[in-house]
């Protein structure tokens, strides 16, 4: 190792042996502004390494010279060859040399805890080789030999991981032209920590306790500073969330050593230890004046170095006897990649947000709550996150259509989502900041220096907001307007739309807020019926309340295994079959969840509300139906005499035996496009990637559609249509009108432009039918 590159003394042409990060912060202590000292082992150290590496890999010991054209397609193959790469820079020897010529370096800053942060500098004019940052972790270490060796070959084999190679292909980068080098820095116990964002349209300030890993991983809503720029006022402040602080363990000698005030240490991890605040201190911000003063004065100072858009991280460092402010991170302008988008998938629910990411690698690793606001960056989602969903701001999901889980789920939230965006959680880190573009199906990766409303065209509003509770405008329609729906947090947006009542009520959805992650039947075994049963009824009477003298149609659950890999007991279901035992078929294996969910029913009609109607999901056969119209007897539901049993025309089955089945006592039917899609193509829904064949719009599913329609209007029993065909192809409602639907149910967001739609088919049909009366 022939020197280390200290902050103070980097060149001009040192950039690309120190990388763009250590440049900039060179750029400015120099300039006699507050950074963090510092040196960098510059990236011909790395490459040294590599070809010192004594490998018997052909693949390892080329590293150098190699571009390392893989087929990133080939997941397996990819997953493969990073484990290999990263495995043997993990097992090289660092020269001892080297290690002691940092540790002795180190040591003048008297602290037991180092940073090791990558800096790049890429030798390329491909779009998009500033959008780097987010790929790399910094990685904390102790003061000494041993953790720095291990630390320095941790931060190197980053560049070798699955999501960085993916992303060096997508970008088009080869290998020789990263110069990939590390900077390190002492770490001290900090009061507070965050970002100052500048923009000529007005400056933000984030800031949390401790250190500002908390912010970065997304672990804490920060406390937000909203500055005017010329004259430095604070125009609006708002307090964040913050439960968790970030510190250092020093256990060097003459370190000093303290935890964030007002804290329980709870985890020990190398030198990096997390606190959980005080309830008190969670109320207070965690900048006093007199520093929110100083930062904005630095901001003020660095728009003559910088210009007017920048961002900067900052500490404020607690020292024994007194604080002071350090710059750790800047970044000059830099925006999105113009016109080319980050990622792209299907656009499953509408609407633009920014955000910052949280990323979940296994989705069946379901953490117990989520920080708000967040984009949620997951594989895949099943019904059981539905509790969690509420207080996300966005959804990336890398499977699934526009009939998956996490569409409906968004849907009906009035949550922004994109799904199948193949390699989300791999090209995605948490805490990056991202524009999610649920309208064109696209994620776009930020840099801080944007402001929101600058990147916001649009905003995707709320049912409540975009329904006015006011229709008198509205034309009249006689074809029935439902909504589905599952969650009664959303009452109160949606009862004043203009619907004729709930169509479709999701009861597997809607329970999942009142089972504590406890299957029904262990609430069942466990003598908890009497309780289940009386939050179960609550739920239900909240929908018969709101809506009457509407009618609801209460769907019974409908659960797949595979649906609710959280759920303590999933019964003797089989997780490898796609339709699991599922609908009316699992009520005759287990009927005591399907007999509570009868005795609830009959409670809401006990407290007079007769709106409540039975929809029996997934049936099978009519032997399946009169076992449940007989259990539906015998809970006597039957007896009020507005009550109706209904069930889903999904299973293909019943375009041959809907005949049958009024005959045992069907008083109506509701044809759930998306499962009568996915039997009659032969198509999981779930798979994104199958899209273009999962055609709601086929000409098999649309005459399946047409022939259900007119049997029932034969039958003399209604028809009503509840998958999400009709939501995302409005011109199907002109055929659904013109054959004949009684009544459409749809998500609220979908409710405005259905009732438009409808009532211009109805229109048209008029007009067609006095036009043939003239000739």
């Amino acid at each position: 190792m022939d020197k280390l590159y200290w902050l103070d003394q980097i060149k001009l042409q040192d950039r690309s042996k120190v990388g763009d990060k250590a440049f900039y912060l060179s750029k400015i202590i120099q300039r006699g502004y507050p950074v963090v000292p510092g040196f960098v082992v510059s990236a011909e150290i790395l490459r040294q390494f590599l070809e010192n590496l004594n490998s018997s890999e052909s693949l390892v010991a080329d590293l150098p010279h190699s571009s390392l054209h893989l087929d990133v397609t080939n997941w397996r193959q990819l997953q493969q060859v990073a484990s290999r790469l990263r495995q043997e820079i993990l097992t090289g020897t660092v020269p001892q040399e080297w290690v002691s010529n940092i540790f002795q370096a180190a040591r003048e800053w008297q602290t037991g805890c180092l940073i090791f942060r990558p800096t790049l500098a890429v030798s390329t004019t491909t779009p998009g080789m500033k959008d780097i940052s987010g790929l790399l972790e910094s990685v904390f270490c102790q003061c000494e030999p041993e953790a720095i060796t291990l630390a320095l070959k941790r931060t190197w084999s980053q560049i070798f991981r699955a999501r960085s190679l993916l992303y060096w292909q997508h970008s088009g980068i080869n290998l020789q032209q990263i110069n990939f080098a590390v900077l390190v820095q002492p770490v001290e116990n900090a009061i507070a920590s965050g970002l100052l964002t500048a923009d000529p349209s007005g400056w933000e300030i984030e800031a949390t306790w401790g250190l500002g890993i908390a912010i970065a991983l997304g672990e804490v809503q920060p406390d937000v500073y909203y500055i005017q720029p010329e004259t430095g006022a604070v125009l609006e402040q708002q307090l964040g969330n913050k439960m968790l602080a970030y510190g250092v363990d020093n256990a060097a000698p003459g370190a000093f050593s303290q935890p964030v005030a007002n804290s329980v240490l709870i985890t020990n991890h190398t030198c990096l230890t997390t606190y959980l605040l005080q309830e008190a201190q969670q109320k207070q911000y965690a900048l006093q004046e007199e520093y929110l003063q100083q930062i904005i004065a630095l901001g003020t100072q660095l728009v003559s170095e910088l210009g007017k858009t920048f961002t900067i991280k900052w500490t404020i460092a607690q020292q024994p006897t007194s604080s002071k402010l350090y710059i750790t991170q800047v970044s000059p302008s830099q925006s999105v990649i113009p016109h080319l988008h980050f990622i792209r998938g299907l656009g499953a629910a509408g609407g633009r947000i920014v955000a910052t990411a949280l990323v979940i690698i296994n989705p069946q690793q379901k953490p117990e709550q989520l920080p708000k606001g967040v984009i949620l960056v997951v594989p895949t989602v099943t019904p059981d996150w539905l509790p969690l969903l509420q207080q996300v701001a966005g959804i990336i999901t890398e499977q699934g259509g526009l009939t998956s889980h996490a569409a409906i789920l968004a849907r009906e939230l009035g949550i922004a989502a994109v799904v199948n965006a193949t390699s989300a959680t791999t090209l995605i880190q948490t805490g990056e900041r991202l524009l999610l573009d649920g309208d064109r199906g696209e994620v776009y990766r930020i840099k801080g220096d944007l402001k929101e409303e600058n990147l916001l065209s649009s905003h995707h509003p709320s049912p409540k907001a975009s329904h006015p509770a006011v229709t008198s405008h509205l034309p009249m329609i006689a074809t029935q307007l439902l909504v589905n729906l599952s969650q009664s947090t959303l009452i109160e947006q949606v009862q004043s739309l203009p619907v004729d009542g709930v169509g479709l009520l999701r009861s597997e959805l809607m329970v999942l807020n009142i089972l504590s992650g406890q299957h029904p039947n262990s609430w069942i075994l466990s003598g908890r019926q009497a309780e289940l049963l009386e939050l179960w009824s609550d739920q239900i009477m909240q929908f018969a309340r709101a809506f009457a003298p509407r009618p609801v149609f209460y769907r019974s659950l409908d659960w797949r295994s595979q649906d609710l890999p959280s759920l303590s007991d999933n019964l003797e279901f089989s997780p490898q079959s796609m339709l699991g035992e599922r609908g009316t078929f699992s009520y005759l294996q287990n009927p005591a969840v399907f007999e509570l969910e009868l005795k609830a029913l009959a409670s809401v009609q006990q407290a007079g509300y007769n709106n409540v109607n039975l929809l029996l999901p997934f049936v099978r056969t009519v032997e399946e139906f009169i076992f449940c119209r007989r259990k539906v007897e015998q809970a006597f539901l039957t007896e009020v005499g507005q009550f109706q049993l209904w069930m889903m025309a999904e299973v293909p089955s019943v375009l041959f035996l809907l005949p049958e089945y009024v005959k045992a006592g069907v008083a109506g039917i509701s044809i759930g496009t998306n499962d009568l899609t996915q039997l009659l193509l032969g198509v999981d829904r779930e798979q994104g990637q199958l899209a273009k064949v999962f055609n709601e719009r086929h000409p098999a599913v649309m005459r399946a559609i047409a022939q259900l329609i007119q049997m029932a209007e034969s039958a003399g029993i209604p028809c009503s249509i509840c998958g999400q065909a009709p939501a995302l192809y409005p011109e199907i409602i002109d055929k659904l009108v013109e054959w004949g639907i009684t009544s459409i149910s749809v998500e609220p967001e979908a409710v405005e432009r259905t009732y438009q739609a409808i009532a211009r088919a109805e229109q048209r049909l008029i007009l067609a039918a006095a036009r043939r009366k003239l000739h």
